[in-house]
């Protein structure tokens, strides 16, 4: 009797130890999440190949306005703006937030998402939501993807001999129990099942976390869809019902990962022998990809509700960070207008504005000046503007562009492709898609300086030209000042950026300025660095012949 008290007051301690830990995490992660609203993640690492999966896979693609291509994701650094921008609780909400900063859509999506993200300026309802989200913050949270876009494996052909074992074993069990000597009968069936029970365990392995995601996931989803302020932005949970019909298959196969982590060995083999006997795991797992087949679209809704959510939160705690942020404005007549813009991952960024009324803009300036940043800054707020519906600027106008860049263009070694090749092709599809109907923000930096200069610059002011259409926007940057010669009556305005030479140093502004550039500094660059006087002079005796291509050379080449 003492034994069993003892042995009772010992579970009972273990379970009300237990529950502390718990509210000790949970009081943890409330006052984390406090802390770091408005801040960045914590965390550094970011799993690109794993938080890219759901963007590369989604069904919602052939739907989309434009989808990024990786070449004006490179060329805009989006994975490191996305870690900047990152502010979500889950894996599922990392997930999607990367999908919506990849996918432009309709202006109907933004003012939802908006709409949305205001819900959680209230502190109540956004901590509960953010401490709902953070069970989904395991790194298995990443596999419910795969449920959604992966494709599962077919039914055996001879699944019948399954049933035909499972309701031998069954039947020959209720007749031993009258006829012991029959339970022999049950030897060849148990090698069998056997067999079938372990060559399946290979295809359970690759599902079970994303079945005890979709479980977790579920449970959340629930919750969410709960709070009425939520409740008021969708109009059905249909999918809530649909993912229910298979419910008890979606308990049984990520059973055996929750009896691990809560219960002893001796409890999982008794699990497993009931499995193996009765050939049920196997039997239950391809009726469950039968049924994850049939239900992917609800499965889809459950995850894009869930990463609606919390990508709405993350944007929300953005706008909390301190940043000049605005909600921007689309015109239907061409007006590009940016008031005190800036590049969301420069500390301390000078900012600039710029007005464009049916103009592009050609941009001229030193080396180091800061050319090749304002135009990615262009870019990447005219990216978020239509994908997130924020601007890291006082304000915000423009058209609703597809966005095309070449800017970092580089030699493709394994594929034998030269550097001007590389930007031939690049430019070639800036071309292609400036002949449609849709208005387009084209964005070029050095246009074609993997060539001479007489070629580079006939060839660059031709496209620079072509691609200038009345419904289209072009942000140029070049060292080639002769350009604004050949393209100030081409519908370009000019500006530039310069710098204040001192004896010892090049002082930067980086401010923005109307017209063309009319100085250089490579040569004192090379002076700053302490290359020789003999190079120093020797340059400038050559710069002093003026070597500069001018329009009428470009018009004689042409004849």
């Amino acid at each position: 009797m003492v034994f069993i008290t003892a042995l009772g007051v010992i579970l009972l301690a273990i379970i009300l130890f237990a529950k502390y830990q718990r509210k000790m995490a949970l009081a943890k992660l409330k006052n984390q999440l406090i802390e770091n609203w408005g801040s960045l993640k914590l965390e550094k690492y970011q799993p690109f190949n794993l938080i890219e999966k759901y963007f590369r896979n989604n069904i919602h693609q052939k739907k989309a306005y434009q989808i990024i291509s990786d070449r004006v994701a490179s060329d805009l650094d989006l994975d490191d703006v996305f870690s900047y921008i990152d502010r979500t609780s889950s894996r599922i909400g990392q997930q999607f937030l990367y999908y919506k900063l990849r996918t432009i859509n309709d202006k109907a999506s933004l003012a939802k998402l908006d709409s949305l993200s205001q819900l959680f300026t209230n502190p109540v309802l956004r901590m509960d939501c953010q401490m709902e989200l953070s069970k989904l913050s395991d790194r298995e949270g990443y596999d419910l993807e795969s449920l959604i876009n992966d494709e599962h494996p077919p039914k055996p052909q001879n699944m019948w001999l399954a049933y035909v074992a499972s309701f031998a074993a069954i039947t020959i069990v209720i007749i031993a129990i009258f006829k012991p000597i029959f339970i022999l009968g049950l030897i060849p069936i148990l090698i069998l099942n056997w067999l079938t029970h372990y060559k399946n365990k290979l295809n359970i392995d690759l599902y079970v976390n994303g079945v005890v995601q979709l479980k977790k996931s579920l449970k959340v989803a629930r919750t969410l869809a709960s709070f009425p302020e939520i409740k008021t932005f969708y109009t059905e949970f249909i999918f809530f019902e649909k993912i229910k019909s298979f419910d008890r298959k979606i308990k049984f196969i990520g059973f055996e990962k929750d009896l691990g982590n809560e219960i002893s060995g001796v409890g999982w083999t008794l699990t497993e022998l009931i499995k193996i006997f009765f050939n049920l795991e196997y039997i239950v797992f391809y009726s469950f990809i039968e049924s994850v087949s049939i239900e992917r679209e609800s499965i889809d809704k459950l995850f894009c509700f869930i990463g609606e959510v919390d990508s709405a939160i993350s944007v929300a705690s953005l706008k909390a960070s301190g940043d000049p942020i605005c909600t921007p404005e689309f015109s239907s007549n061409n007006l590009f207008s940016a008031e005190k813009m800036v590049h969301p991952l420069i500390e301390s960024c000078v900012v600039n504005s710029v007005e464009l009324k049916g103009k592009s803009m050609l941009l001229t300036g030193s080396n180091m000046s800061g050319k090749t940043t304002f135009i990615r800054t262009v870019a990447i707020n005219a990216l978020l503007a239509q994908t997130l519906n924020i601007c890291f600027a006082n304000r915000f106008v423009s058209p609703f562009f597809k966005i095309y860049t070449s800017i970092r263009i580089t030699d493709d070694l394994l594929d034998d492709t030269s550097y001007y090749l590389e930007e031939v092709n690049t430019i070639k599809k800036l071309i292609e898609a400036s002949e449609g109907s849709l208005p387009c923000l084209f964005i070029l930096d050095e246009i074609f300086k993997g060539t001479n200069t007489i070629e580079r610059i006939s060839g660059g002011k031709a496209i620079l030209s072509y691609l200038n259409k009345p419904i289209h926007t072009v942000f140029v940057s070049t060292h080639d000042i002769e350009l604004t010669e050949l393209l100030q009556d081409d519908n370009y305005d000019l500006y530039h950026f310069t710098e204040q030479v001192t004896n010892f140093d090049l002082d930067f502004d980086h401010k923005l300025k109307k017209g063309p550039l009319k100085t250089r500094n490579a040569i004192k660059i090379l002076e700053l660095h302490d290359y020789p006087n003999e190079i120093i002079e020797e340059a400038r005796r050559v710069k002093a012949r003026n070597f500069t291509i001018s329009s009428s050379d470009i018009k004689a080449l042409d004849k």
